[in-house]
Order: structure tokens, then sequence, then C-alpha cells
């Protein structure tokens, strides 16, 4: 509704539940590849894919949220066009 930022408490709490649920994942895929013993070419794809997930789970967390684009918007100059020096 305006063009304030979001305050440092709100951005926090987003990027946490973001790594929260990163590294949520990443037991799930230890389960998943526990499981598939029988298939080991599976078994080690799953864990490799959840090897990865705490670095990126970090790399999430830490970077800023995206800023809101403004409404407002210049209209691309067109060929009828000419612009105005002030």
């Amino acid at each position: 509704m305006t063009d304030a930022a979001r305050s440092y408490d709100d951005e926090l709490a987003t990027r946490k539940r973001r790594y929260g649920m990163l590294m949520a994942f990443r037991i799930p895929c230890l389960i998943v590849g526990a499981l598939l013993y029988n298939t080991p070419w599976l078994a080690a794809a799953v864990i490799c894919l959840s090897i990865p997930l705490p670095w990126m789970a970090v790399l999430i967390a830490n970077d800023r949220l995206p800023r809101s684009r403004s409404t407002f918007q210049r209209a691309p100059e067109g060929p009828g066009q000419r612009q105005i020096d002030a």
C-alpha cells in the first residue's frame, strides 16, 4: 500500500522460514535415500541431491528479499515521440 520497505523483523522472519523449509526438506531426502537401499544408484542419487541443501539454504536465507517494483513506470519512447530537454 505504501512505498515503505518491509521492516527488518518481517524480512528476517521470512528468511528464517525459507531456511527452515529448505533444511526440513533434507531430512525426507535422507530417509528416502535410506529406504531405496535395494537400488543403490537411486539411493546415492537422492542422497547426493541432499548434500548441497545446507549450502543453498544459507545462500538463500542470507539473500535480501526482492524490492517491490513501483507502480509508476515511464513509457518507452516511440518513433513519433520526441524528447523534450529541460
